[in-house]
């Protein structure tokens, strides 16, 4: 009795990641997520000022533009974060 012929076609990656591979990979799109909204909302506060048309409400948002800054960092510390996990993975 001979052996079946292999199969012709591979199997998908799905079949070879572990739970642990896709919680970290979860774990990371969520880093960027965060990094991305952040960023937006940092910006979001240092640029309003200037589109905002009322003096009182400018004033007050750009009173505020010390957590404009502080949001911007965080979420480009995030998308570092994320960008550093990315290159020293040892998957393709």
């Amino acid at each position: 009795m001979s052996l079946p012929k292999p199969p012709k076609r591979r199997p998908s990656k799905a079949i070879y990641s572990t739970p642990a591979d896709t919680a970290q990979r979860k774990a990371n799109n969520e880093l960027l997520l965060k990094g991305i909204l952040c960023s937006l909302i940092g910006l979001g506060v240092l640029i309003s000022p200037y589109f905002i048309t009322s003096p009182g409400m400018q004033g007050i948002v750009a009173n505020a533009s010390l957590v404009g800054w502080f949001a911007l960092v965080l979420g480009l510390a995030f998308i570092g974060v994320y960008a550093r996990r990315r290159m020293t993975s040892n998957k393709p």
